[in-house]
């Protein structure tokens, strides 16, 4: 399959004829403002309250968080229903582009080309069908926004921002790509599963604990940025390391710290990061030359506490590719739209409840004595009992029960390589 990524133009007329027979004649049409009621022109206009904005964005978010797994036998059947759904759609042309003009468009803001973003809702089943269109973003033009933004899983704001606008003009036939590409991926996982493990997804950066069919929990994560890929693997979680040091990977020395050194001589001591030669004795940082490459020869740690890039607690399973997951101090990058920062490992947002559902059959280790842990700052190595199996993958569509698409960037261009297995 090909990738065509030129966006489809579409008249009119020619949205008109591909929806569903018998809504042509309740499809908005455009209205002119004379035409409304004054009740209707002072409620397009208004703001909306803070409890109203949190109600639409609580309903987008609930659309979406259902409890079957991305990788499982019901994802599998939602994907072809929606893939039945897009086919004849795009075959008859998609859906037409949202101008730039709609930038920072809000509640309460009348603007060139919201008609255009109402019809662009209304095509993807974001905005139920109305009895007027109108260049007003009113109530249900919010709610609808917040359901796309859900759907993709930006922030849930109500305004074309950026990410929002780039988004709204992806075509639907690369959606459409990405949905049968992903359906190949979801059915080459889900019949090798265990009843209880993790996914990573790494497009979407969360992650998902799974018990019995059912998600337990989703994290907001922090992957791999785009030159420095988290790997595609499987394995089983086996250890927790609570207030660890970090070891700095070569890789990171190399490309990072040496060139932190140059613009900073203090950065090592302010990060209390340690060098260490290969007896184990400690060098001061004026004794390397950081002009060269030297420094890769020899060991670098971090001291656990608040600045450890690892933050309280690091969660191992074995790998070739030296990563794993942990948490972090810079929690503020969860809520970014694109969570793309670390060098391969995989930072857990909430990772107090993931920790402690990896560790339930360790007995006693609850939340109380989790948290404890985390703030005496007591170097602690647990093995887990019974090791977690973990997945990390690259599903950038899937479909829940709900009928409920949502689609990711496709951040590391596996879609358009159009790779549907990976080297586990």
């Amino acid at each position: 399959m090909d990738l065509n990524l030129v966006e489809p133009k579409m008249k009119r007329r020619d949205f008109l004829r591909l929806l569903p027979a018998g809504t042509v004649a309740s499809m908005p049409m455009m209205q002119p403002a004379y035409g409304q009621s004054l009740w209707d022109m002072m409620n397009q206009t208004r703001s909306l309250s803070d409890a109203e904005r949190e109600a639409n964005s609580a309903a987008a978010i609930q659309a979406i968080d259902t409890v079957e797994p991305i990788l499982s036998y019901d994802t599998i059947n939602n994907l072809q229903m929606a893939i039945a759904q897009y086919e004849p759609f795009v075959a008859g042309g998609g859906w037409e582009q949202v101008p730039q003009e709609t930038y920072g468009v809000a509640m309460g803001v009348a603007r060139d080309g919201v008609v255009q973003l109402k019809r662009r809702l209304l095509a993807s089943a974001d905005m139920p069908m109305v009895e007027s269109v109108d260049d007003a973003m009113d109530a249900p033009t919010d709610a609808a926004l917040r359901r796309f933004q859900a759907r993709h899983g930006l922030q849930v704001n109500g305004q074309v921002d950026e990410a929002t606008w780039y988004a709204l003009n992806v075509p639907a036939e690369t959606r459409l790509h990405q949905l049968k590409l992903n359906l190949i991926r979801v059915q080459t996982m889900a019949p090798a599963l265990a009843d209880r493990y993790v996914v990573v997804n790494i497009p979407a950066a969360f992650i998902e604990t799974v018990e019995g069919g059912m998600v337990v929990r989703r994290h907001t994560a922090v992957v791999g940025r785009i030159d420095r890929q988290t790997p595609i693997l499987k394995s089983r979680i086996h250890q927790i390391n609570f207030n660890p040091y970090w070891n700095v990977p070569v890789s990171i020395i190399r490309r990072d710290l040496i060139k932190y050194m140059n613009e900073n001589p203090n950065y090592l001591t302010e990060q209390k990061i340690r060098i260490l030669d290969g007896n184990g004795q400690e060098l001061q940082p004026s004794q390397i030359n950081w002009q060269t490459e030297e420094a890769v020869n020899y060991n670098f740690r971090q001291d656990p506490g608040p600045q450890n890039s690892m933050g309280n607690v690091k969660i191992n399973f074995h790998n070739p590719h030296a990563v794993y997951l942990h948490d972090t101090p810079t929690k503020g990058l969860f809520g970014d739209n694109a969570r793309f920062y670390s060098s391969g490992c995989v930072r857990v947002d909430q990772v107090q409840d993931f920790v402690g559902w990896v560790l339930r059959d360790n007995g006693d280790w609850g939340a109380g004595e989790i948290g404890h842990v985390f703030s005496t700052g007591e170097r602690k190595d647990v093995d887990v009992r019974n090791p977690v199996e973990i997945h990390t993958t690259y599903i950038s569509a899937w479909a829940n029960r709900n009928g409920v698409v949502s689609f990711r960037d496709d951040v590391y261009e596996f879609d358009m390589a159009g790779k549907v297995t990976f080297e586990a």
